[in-house]
């Protein structure tokens, strides 16, 4: 009886401990893990590499201590390169870590040159935290520049640099565009002109088309105004590229037609064809909002045909010919495809482009079916063989339509 007892007892006290405890631990608030553990580049200890404490004599190293100590931190940047090379990555970034921390004591363009070069090996090797620190040490320099009340250029750009090396494109525009305040008060054009470019390739690096082109007309402005016609031409070849990777044909067009008369000032006709092209796909895209456009998608296939075959450029007529059927074919303008075809056919020999002729005539010879054109469609096929036969390629195919047909030609 005593010993059953003690077991009620004790086991009583035990639940009692355990609903102590749960009520403990629910008074207790969870502590967050540490996801981000200190920077190593924040790390205040003293390096027997520093000549003396600059932070504890509150006085910067003299210049001869700043050369001493760089030739002591390109050894360490060498001994990293060596140790990455030899598969030790954790060892080398944090040499690396090391020698960032002291490439503050020779100035910030020096330390932000170094952040970007380290910085762009962390990336390439997929090291999320190092580049996180680096970024992190990045921003803290840029801080202190915007709270400053003079804008050090060459500092500002070396910020920029080494933060598109971290891959952080909107922190770059930002600096960027900070330089770019400085240089318009100074009313240096050909300064501007520079950091435009480097916003716009930055822009583009990161396929953000709408504001590359808005960056693109600004610096198409300037070339304009200043009568700087070959970077007007540049400028607008990459607005054309810009609006077409970014699906603006509206857009497209007006750059394709500039740069069509420019073309046509210089009588550089042999750019024609392709600009041609270009604007008939762009107005065929239009259409199919706006079907009273397609006339002129039509119009433009026919001017890239014409000049392309003036200027002897079969490949390119084969092409727009190509284009200019299958939109004739969509609109059910057979006969009109047709027609077209037999000149793609003379345009493909010309070319000497035999799987292009092979292909032609299986086109042919497919509308003809589809017009319930036999005759016509086997001769057609027949013809697609023989230039199959020669290629020695999709002759079983050739082969079986004419089989098909012959069953259903009298003969």
């Amino acid at each position: 009886m005593l010993k059953r007892l003690s077991v009620t007892i004790t086991a009583t006290a035990a639940l009692w401990l355990f609903g102590t405890s749960l009520t403990t631990a629910a008074t207790k608030k969870p502590q967050p893990p540490d996801e981000f553990p200190p920077s190593p580049l924040e790390i205040t200890t003293p390096d027997p590499l520093l000549p003396r404490n600059p932070d504890k004599d509150k006085q910067p190293l003299s210049v001869t201590e700043q050369q001493q100590l760089e030739v002591e931190l390109d050894k360490l940047n060498q001994q990293a390169t060596a140790k990455l090379q030899a598969g030790d990555e954790v060892g080398a970034f944090d040499i690396w870590n090391r020698e960032l921390r002291l490439r503050r004591y020779l100035g910030a363009v020096k330390e932000v040159q170094a952040l970007g070069r380290v910085g762009a090996v962390a990336y390439r090797k997929s090291n999320r935290p190092e580049v996180r620190y680096i970024t992190q040490r990045l921003k803290a320099i840029q801080k202190q520049v915007r709270s400053g009340k003079t804008n050090d250029l060459e500092l500002l750009q070396a910020l920029g640099l080494a933060y598109q090396q971290v891959r952080s494109p909107q922190n770059a525009v930002e600096v960027y565009e900070q330089v770019l305040g400085v240089v318009r008060q100074q009313q240096d054009i050909a300064k501007q002109v520079e950091v435009l470019q480097t916003i716009g390739e930055v822009h583009l690096s990161w396929f953000d088309y709408s504001k590359a082109a808005t960056t693109y007309r600004e610096l198409l402005k300037l070339a304009t105004a200043g009568g700087d016609s070959v970077n007007e031409l540049v400028y607008l070849q990459k607005l054309a590229y810009i609006y077409e990777q970014g699906k603006q044909p509206q857009q497209a067009i007006e750059i394709h037609n500039r740069l069509t008369e420019i073309y046509q000032r210089q009588n550089n006709l042999t750019q024609l064809p392709a600009l041609k092209l270009a604007i008939a796909s762009d107005y065929e895209s239009l259409a199919k909002e706006n079907p009273n456009l397609i006339q002129e998608a039509f119009n433009n296939y026919q001017q890239a045909y014409t000049i392309a075959w003036q200027l002897q450029q079969y490949v390119r007529a084969a092409e727009a010919l190509q284009k200019l059927i299958a939109l004739y074919r969509s609109q059910g303008q057979i006969q009109e495809a047709l027609q077209a075809s037999k000149i793609l056919i003379q345009t493909q020999q010309l070319a000497s482009n035999f799987y292009g002729l092979m292909n032609a005539y299986d086109q042919i010879g497919k509308m003809h079916l589809e017009r319930k054109e036999y005759p016509q469609a086997l001769q057609a096929f027949q013809k697609g063989l023989e230039v199959a036969q020669q290629l020695k390629y999709e002759e079983d195919y050739f082969s079986g339509q004419i089989q098909k047909l012959s069953g259903r030609i009298p003969q």
